[in-house]
Formats: C-alpha cells, sequence, structure tokens
C-alpha cells in the first residue's frame, strides 16, 4: 500500500474492524432469539456457569447540575455519532447505583403494570395490547414458578439479577410505576466518564446479566431518554461509510454502558448504542434516574 494511500485505509480498516465487534454482539443476540423461539429451546453454550445473584442496595448518586461536555475528542477510535464534542446543560439529578432487578419488575408486573394505561406511552400501549405483551422477552411462567430463556438454556429466574430483554416502552412504564424516570444520555455519560471500563462484559464469557454493585459498565444497556439524533455540528463521513449511523438518526432511542455480550475493547463512555423502542431481543434494561 503506498504511502500516501495509508491514512485512508488505515481510517476505513480500523472502522471495519469495530464493525465486526458490534456484530460479534449481535450475532449472540441472534443467536439467542433463534434458539429461544426453537420448540426445543437448545443451549448455545450447555457449560455456561451461572453463581446466584447476592441483592444489593439500591443508593442514590446525587449530581449537580450546570453546563458540561459530552462526545468524543481526542486520540482513538471512535464512530462518527460520538463526534463533535459539545456542551450540554446538565440539571440537578440522581442516578441509581445499580440496574433494575427481575425481582423488582416482578413487583411491577404484580400490580398491574402490564394493564395500566397511565403508565404507558400512547405508542407502547397500543403495542402491548396488540402483541399481547404481559413480561419481559424469554420469561416464562411454568407451574406458577418464573423461567428464563438464557444461552445457557432454560434456568430457573434469579430474582436479583438485573431485569433483561426490555423495549424502551417497558423501560419507560417502570419507571413511571416506581415514581423516576429514564436518565438521559448526558447524564450517563457524565458518570461513565468517571470510572474504568470494567463489568460483566464479552471478556468474562458470561453471557449473561448478573447482579454487582457500583458496575456502570457491561451487564445490559441502559435504555435513556434521549432520542438518537445528530450532535450539534455533525458530520457524517464521505460517501458509503456517512451511511453507516447518520441514516439511522430517526425513531430510536439512545443505550449507554454496555452489556454482557459486548467486547470490553469495544466500550468507552461516550459510545451511544441505538434501538427502536418496541426492540427487545437486545441485552437491554434500565438504570433508574430522578430529579432533585
Amino acid at each position: 500500500i503506498s504511502e500516501d494511500l495509508w491514512d485512508e485505509f488505515s481510517a476505513r480498516a480500523t472502522l471495519g474492524l469495530h464493525h465486526e465487534q458490534q456484530h460479534q454482539e449481535l450475532l449472540l443476540m441472534d443467536i439467542k432469539h433463534n434458539l429461544a423461539v426453537n420448540p426445543l429451546k437448545p443451549a448455545y453454550n450447555s457449560h455456561l456457569v451461572f453463581k446466584p445473584s447476592e441483592r444489593n442496595v439500591m443508593k442514590w448518586i446525587d449530581q449537580s447540575g450546570g453546563v458540561t461536555e459530552i462526545g468524543h475528542e481526542g486520540e482513538g477510535f471512535a464512530f462518527d455519532n460520538e463526534k463533535p464534542r459539545h456542551q450540554d446543560l446538565l440539571h440537578d439529578h440522581q442516578i441509581a447505583s445499580r440496574l433494575v432487578t427481575n425481582e423488582e419488575y416482578l413487583a411491577f408486573i404484580d400490580d398491574d403494570g402490564y394493564s395500566r394505561p397511565e403508565l404507558w406511552l400512547a405508542d407502547g400501549w397500543s403495542l402491548i395490547g396488540r402483541e399481547g405483551w404481559q413480561h419481559p422477552l424469554y420469561w416464562e411462567s411454568i407451574e406458577g414458578e418464573w423461567w428464563q430463556f438464557t444461552l445457557g438454556g432454560m434456568r430457573t429466574l434469579e430474582p436479583h439479577e438485573p431485569v433483561c430483554h426490555l423495549s424502551y416502552y417497558e423501560a419507560d412504564a417502570y419507571a413511571r410505576w416506581s415514581g423516576k424516570r429514564l436518565p438521559t444520555e448526558a447524564e450517563l455519560e457524565t458518570i461513565l466518564t468517571e470510572v474504568d471500563v470494567e463489568g460483566n462484559l464479552l471478556n468474562h464469557n458470561v453471557l449473561h446479566p448478573k447482579s454487582g454493585s457500583g458496575q456502570w459498565y457491561g451487564d445490559v444497556w441502559d435504555w435513556t431518554s434521549s432520542a438518537y439524533s445528530p450532535y450539534p455540528g455533525f458530520q457524517p463521513l464521505e460517501g458509503s461509510m456517512g451511511e453507516y449511523n447518520g441514516k439511522f438518526m430517526c425513531n430510536q432511542m439512545v443505550l449507554r454502558g454496555g452489556c454482557c455480550v459486548t467486547p470490553q475493547h469495544h466500550m468507552r463512555a461516550t459510545y451511544r448504542n441505538f434501538y427502536y423502542p418496541h426492540d427487545r431481543w437486545a441485552f437491554a434494561g434500565l438504570r433508574l434516574a430522578g430529579d432533585l
């Protein structure tokens, strides 16, 4: 490769490698979904080790408002949708120290959460009525006991694991039921920037959410209340690479923090994932936030 083409080649190759890392995660999500709809519900890996989860107290972390900066800047790879770095206004708020658990979400179900229209956005209420949703994806009640399908096959529902495979509508309804809200992506990025990228990510080969106190990365992607839209001054890449993120900036919501099938070296504080609000096959859950 001639020297005058090296910079362009390097940029394209790097983008391709990071795109491949995204597919490493998406393949596991797709595999799980395909195995789950198989009547035999086979395991992707029957040797996965699931340790009992411990209860962790949910604490509230107060955060001061003010003008902050978010977005990628400086050296290191980032997708075009993470740029440019820009100012954002935060208000005084609080964020939960951990993710919402299965046990807590069961309380929402038991309180007729799926039957109360006042808790749901209009599109979400129409969707759950049309699809008949009464619980998260991959949950199943068998002889009065809750089970869930995992990449290790069917297993009983662990109460203290982070709840997973929620749509945005379900996460939003739960937050409203609890008297809280979903965090904005700026609120989450502010905290993610202050901690190391450590947690239950793909390199641990757990392939399933597990309980943890003070973990900000991994387990499940955190739904935010932020619509997936371009940052001020956003410029897509030239040519076909410009379609990579920009063309999806409509009708989707931002998620932050990575999940149990996200490669660790793929994750950073500024990373913006995005899904349609009805999507449930992703390893997505929620962390609560509130106003002060």
